[in-house]
């Protein structure tokens, strides 16, 4: 009765674990291409390079000639003096129109150098946003293939508590015609519970792992998919892995976030030379009009029509100049200073993302290296262990041995069935990791 129960409470577990899921398939592929889509971090990254194009226009335009209107009116009330020296009421109306402008000929090449600083800066930002798409990308791999880990888990765990009921029933047989004691049985149902916990202790890890995988989508959990299960490629004894340093060498041409360190570090250079610039002479060039119109009110004075007012009032100049820095409490050495620095900063920041990239390069390499002797010799040892349990069951069921030594020989075999997923989902992660940074897509 007890085993029914147990089996009725594991088929609607089961069955809530099923149903909780859509039957919607998503691929690896289309989980890339909806983060991409809808992930904060990367449409926050997208705002900031539209920003820097914003500030490369901004660069460009500052090389054109300004031009800026002026307008004034004025009325004014009250007694004035007049031709004769004498108070006479003069109500006015005054109005006051001037245009200015102002053009930059030389200033040291600053403005020509603020266009390479925005440029390299708007180049640094497209490639940090490429970064954050290639992070999303690996990120969302380790996510699926976890995910497909730990589906398969759940199936042997499945499989072996399959195999555990049929051990009961037989068992159960064989106490009843007297062949084993009840002890035996009493073992087997004990092992069946505690499969019954390694199977619900995979469910909720293949719950978590899809909890992780719509996260990082920025998807709700109600909205759920099934992952579709690929043809993963067959790891065989003659595999060979591509040399860290040779994918280093491609991977330092490639990757953005070498692109971006370049980009920073020549955007530092030329604010370098905008630093310089500003200890040097400027040249502008302006030009002005100006013109005001008066109408005098309730005055015995005669008015000039607006048409001859605007003729001799009508005022325009233009000129050059030059503006020389003499002294101005060490600005402009303290900026060309502190130019220099950022420059150093950069020229190691740039040596440090490389650093940064072999060391990421070199431990997948070893990591893959690992798991693929792991995956060698747990294949070994599960074939070994499936030929020893099914030599142990044999003489379990002829009554030769008992059921503790029943159940050891089944443990073990879950263990190295569950050691050969691991190792193969580690080789083939850090496998997509190292041909990622050699330049192919990630693909399963």
């Amino acid at each position: 009765m007890k085993r029914i129960t147990r089996l009725i409470a594991l088929v609607i577990l089961l069955a809530a674990f099923t149903s909780a899921q859509s039957q919607v398939t998503w691929n690896l592929q289309k989980c890339i291409d909806y983060a991409i889509q809808n992930n904060i971090q990367l449409k926050q990254q997208t705002l900031s390079s539209e920003y820097y194009n914003n500030q490369l226009g901004q660069a460009k335009y500052n090389r054109l000639p300004n031009l800026n209107a002026g307008f004034q009116n004025q009325m004014s009330y009250g007694r004035s003096l007049g031709p004769d020296n004498t108070y006479i009421d003069l109500n006015s109306n005054s109005t006051y129109g001037s245009l200015s402008s102002n053009v930059t000929l030389w200033s040291g090449f600053t403005l020509k150098n603020a266009i390479k600083v925005a440029d390299m800066d708007l180049q640094a930002s497209l490639q940090d946003m490429q970064k954050a798409k290639d992070d999303m990308m690996l990120n969302i791999a380790a996510a699926y293939l976890e995910t497909l880990f730990a589906d398969e888990l759940l199936n042997v765990s499945q499989d072996l508590i399959k195999i555990t009921q049929l051990q009961i029933d037989r068992t159960g047989k064989l106490v009843e015609a007297g062949s084993l004691a009840k002890g035996s049985l009493f073992e087997i149902e004990a092992q069946y519970a505690r499969e019954e916990l390694n199977v619900v202790n995979a469910q909720n890890r293949l719950q978590l792992a899809y909890l992780a995988l719509y996260q990082l989508l920025e998807l709700p959990s109600t909205e759920s998919f099934k992952i579709e299960k690929p043809v993963l490629p067959e790891i065989g004894a003659n595999m060979s892995l591509i040399n860290s340093m040779d994918v280093f060498k491609n991977a330092v041409q490639l990757k953005p976030a070498v692109k971006s360190a370049e980009f920073k570090l020549e955007s530092a250079k030329n604010q370098l030379l905008i630093a310089k610039g500003n200890k040097m002479p400027s040249l502008s060039f302006g030009a002005n009009y100006n013109n005001n119109y008066n109408y005098l009110m309730n005055s015995s004075l005669a008015n000039i029509v607006f048409g001859e007012q605007l003729k001799s009032h009508q005022r325009y100049g233009f000129g050059l100049s030059l503006n020389i820095p003499i002294f101005n409490h060490y600005q402009a050495q303290t900026g060309v200073s502190n130019a220099q620095i950022q420059l150093e900063v950069s020229e190691l920041t740039l040596q440090n993302t490389k650093n940064l990239l072999r060391k990421d390069i070199e431990q997948a390499y070893t990591n893959a290296l690992a798991a693929f002797k792991r995956y060698v010799a747990n294949q070994k040892a599960v074939v070994s262990s499936t030929e020893a349990f099914r030599y142990t069951e044999e003489k379990f069921n002829v009554g030769m041995i008992n059921s503790v030594e029943y159940n050891q020989s089944k443990n073990n075999l879950a263990s190295a069935q569950s050691d050969l997923l691991q190792a193969k989902y580690e080789y083939i992660f850090r496998t997509k990791i190292l041909d990622f940074y050699n330049g192919k897509t990630i693909e399963l």
